[in-house]
């Protein structure tokens, strides 16, 4: 019964942190327009196989550094530094290409490898698995074991993949109502991270 408790647990608490705007859902976006939606799905395996490990870090995190505050905000730092890099890089992108990518084929492993390096940066999905399981732990809802965490892994990786899919499938079927946006996504993927870098640099600066 636990199994499928925590497994729901991680599934319904990932797809809520997934369905929302962030940079990996964009690239979703973007690599299903550009790319086409097989090579959408092996950048969603790199990010699956990368949130199972931070699912099962940030349940780490929530039993042992409640408090520990301290190193909580080293994360933020290094997490706050990462973002600012990500957004510059974005809008880098966006000012240096001046034409519209063509759909073209590219390797699976190279899709695969490019989701691994996206979801790696994602430095947001450790703290809001930390803070979720948290608050399950505070309200006695989960108990923290290597088993239960990785119910909890299983079930975040699926959620996760799962609502990744459904934006990989909804760009491709109305792709002609998304080619305006698709040119702009890098710019909106800039702004997405630079404004969460900057907001996380406002909550460090006025602890």
């Amino acid at each position: 019964m636990n199994l499928l408790i925590f497994i729901l647990f991680g599934f319904f608490i990932a797809a809520a942190g997934s369905i929302t705007p962030s940079f990996l859902n964009l690239t979703v976006v973007k690599f299903s327009l550009r790319n086409g939606k097989k090579a959408a799905f092996y950048l969603i395996g790199g990010y699956a196989t990368i949130l199972f490990f931070q699912a099962n870090i940030g349940a780490y995190l929530a039993s042992i550094l409640m408090e520990n505050s301290e190193y909580i905000t080293l994360i933020q730092k290094i997490g706050t530094g990462i973002l600012f890099l990500l957004s510059i890089n974005f809008f880098r992108m966006y000012f240096t290409t001046k034409v519209a990518k063509e759909k073209q084929e590219i390797p699976k492993s190279k899709a695969y490898l490019h989701g691994i390096i996206m979801s790696s940066l994602n430095t947001i999905a450790i703290p809001f698995y930390f803070t979720t399981i948290s608050i399950l732990i505070g309200l006695e809802y989960f108990e923290y074991s290597l088993l239960n965490a990785f119910y909890f892994s299983i079930g975040s990786t699926i959620g996760s993949f799962t609502l990744y899919s459904l934006y990989a499938i909804v760009a491709e079927k109305i792709e002609h109502k998304l080619t305006s946006i698709a040119t702009k996504m890098d710019f909106i993927l800039g702004c997405i991270t630079g404004l969460v870098g900057f907001i996380n640099l406002i909550y460090l600066l006025s602890k």
